[in-house]
């Protein structure tokens, strides 16, 4: 993943960096009409608490700035702003995206203290040490260099500030691991066709799941991007986990 190299990978597949941004962003726009459906069928639901689990771990309060990369369509903003935030700025890099976020916060009439902006996680248009808190929601393994985008969020972090992180992650129970898989691989290409017309953008995303860096690993990139007191916390037997870590 050392952003000096010419290849990446996009799931299984060895492309050119330059191809991984443009790649991505065709899958999201994809799957944006049908994104939230498709969350609750490839997690039975069960992304729902994570989410939940995720927002308490941030624990919004009504005189911080939260700013939520690759927000999509809205789930953490929104929860967030529930939960007394008092301003979140809702990014992501795909207009798709946040065309349907916005049209959700229109729909539930959330409109106080919410801020939408495109944004490249890796070159976030802030000045340094601007927000209080910054989070990341089942985004980062689809950015091109994700030492970027934890550096970039170190930078806007004011002192004390907070980074958090939900993101699938290394399975630690044998037995969910096969069932997983099956369900991976088997299953989500399936739905993917079925209710969202786009099976191979559902391979991708279960792909990308397996090559994205294993807890111990991106606790460390967390670490060498000057983040301190990195912790983690496995959820639904490291399906997923939450990663914090403090700018002090």
């Amino acid at each position: 993943m050392a952003s000096d190299t010419p290849t990446t990978d996009f799931g299984y597949r060895d492309v050119p960096r330059a191809a991984k941004a443009g790649l991505v962003r065709e899958v999201f726009e994809s799957v944006a009409p049908r994104y939230d459906l498709m969350n609750d069928l490839m997690s039975l639901g069960i992304h729902r608490i994570w989410k939940r689990i995720f927002v308490n771990a941030i624990g919004p309060t009504p005189r911080e700035t939260l700013l939520d990369l690759a927000g999509g369509t809205g789930d953490i903003a929104f929860l967030a702003l529930e939960r007394g935030a008092g301003r979140v700025i809702l990014s992501d890099v795909n207009p798709a995206m946040l065309a349907v976020a916005e049209k959700r916060a229109l729909d539930r009439g959330i409109v106080k203290g919410l801020s939408v902006l495109a944004v490249d996680a890796e070159h976030i248009p802030l000045p340094d040490r601007s927000v209080e808190k910054v989070s990341i929601a089942f985004g980062l393994r689809n950015c091109t260099d994700k030492d970027a985008v934890l550096r970039e969020a170190y930078r806007v972090l004011r002192p004390g500030g907070r980074f958090h992180c939900l993101e699938f992650s290394r399975v630690e129970v044998a037995v969910l691991e096969r069932l997983y898989d099956a369900w991976s691989f088997k299953a989500l290409p399936v739905l993917g066709a079925r209710f969202a017309g786009d099976a191979e953008s559902y391979r991708y995303l279960a792909e990308s799941i397996r090559m994205f860096p294993d807890q111990e690993r991106l606790a460390g990139m967390l670490n060498a991007a000057g983040f301190e007191r990195v912790q983690y916390r496995n959820m639904s037997g490291g399906i997923v986990a939450i990663h914090t870590g403090w700018r002090l």
